[in-house]
């Protein structure tokens, strides 16, 4: 059977071609009536319009580019499925590249989509390099593109951020009501994500008088991979084997707080009676380990379909300002908290 074309379409709506390819595009004004005719003819001749052959005449492949440093790390597949989800609404199609957290490879896929003429881009937890060194501002001239989290001070691009200040001080401020004083911080190398959190730590205690300890501030490789579990362990056992273990881990993401529960379990450290943990991001992970993990949600599906929805208005109106949506975090409190014994 041969497919559909866009003159069947206008014949079984009784409308003429040009008609039809309005509703298509939506860029000129229908009668709503006669929208619905159009509809309900693609409808019953299952119509597919052709993107490629528009994409020639129109300048438009009807395609977006989603950059990540990992699709192993589960918080990253819950924001694409938000970005899929108004892109498809919108027939919208991905093109999704993985560059292992390396800022070389993320900017050999940018380019990469830019040869693929895709009619805009967006990048989940860009590398600091290449927003300081400027990268994406030049990129910004050219495309429209929004940046998912990352670096964002003084830069000329659009973002779309959870507020990651006010997540991890919602976790420590946890911590210290139940009155945690040792509190241990979990983090990976090179993301300013978990600089963002580092940051806090510090801040939240000093303001609270407790003191920092050196041999708290545990730093691991990798922080986006599967290979993130075994990573914490190892940090976390070598920090359980000193004499004075702290009452309390909080893990910049939920990755890393299922490796401290981990750690403490090989070493018969009870969790939360000997040890609390909270976790970061709200990955299906959480809810399913035992216990279930403490932890701030991070709203990943509403990230990105607020980033989707930018970066469509962006690119139906290319001439408007740069714009910064930051949306709230929340904390979840489930079992892997509870008060110091010793409090």
């Amino acid at each position: 059977m041969e497919k559909p074309t866009i003159a069947d379409v206008a014949k079984y709506a009784g409308v003429s071609i040009t008609t039809v390819s309005r509703v298509i595009n939506n860029n000129y004004p229908v009668k709503e009536e006669t929208r619905q005719k159009v509809e309900e003819a693609i409808k019953e001749l299952n119509f597919k319009p052709n993107y490629l052959a528009r994409s020639l005449i129109g300048k438009s492949t009807h395609t977006i580019g989603v950059i990540v440093p990992s699709i192993t790390n589960l918080f990253f597949p819950v924001v694409v499925k938000g970005i899929e989800k108004v892109c498809s609404q919108k027939a919208f199609s991905l093109f999704l590249c993985d560059t292992d957290g390396k800022e070389e490879s993320e900017r050999i896929q940018m380019q990469n989509l830019l040869e693929k003429q895709v009619d805009g881009v967006l990048v989940i937890d860009p590398r600091y390099e290449n927003i300081e060194n400027g990268f994406y501002e030049e990129c910004a001239k050219k495309i429209p593109l929004v940046l998912i989290n990352g670096y964002h001070r003084g830069i000329r691009c659009n973002f779309v951020l959870n507020d990651q200040e006010m997540g991890a001080l919602q976790a420590l401020e946890y911590l210290i009501k139940l009155g945690h004083r040792d509190i241990a911080f979990l983090r990976a190398k090179n993301s300013y994500s978990y600089d963002i959190k580092e940051q806090i730590y510090y801040e939240t205690l000093q303001k609270h008088q407790i003191p920092i300890k050196e041999e708290n501030i545990l730093v691991i490789e990798s922080g986006n991979g599967l290979e993130t579990v075994e990573l914490a362990i190892q940090a976390v056992q070598k920090r359980l084997e000193q004499k004075e273990i702290p009452t309390a881990i909080f893990a910049c993401n939920d990755w890393m707080g299922v490796g401290v529960m981990q750690a403490a379990k090989k070493m018969g450290i009870a969790i939360p009676k000997d040890l609390s943990v909270i976790g970061y991001d709200n990955i299906v992970i959480s809810e399913i380990s035992e216990p279930k993990l403490t932890t701030v949600d991070q709203n990943m599906y509403s990230l990105g379909k607020a980033s989707a929805k930018l970066l469509l208005d962006i690119i139906k109106h290319p001439t408007q300002g740069f714009q910064k949506i930051i949306l709230d975090t929340n904390l979840i409190v489930r079992d892997s908290c509870t008060s110091p014994k010793n409090k």
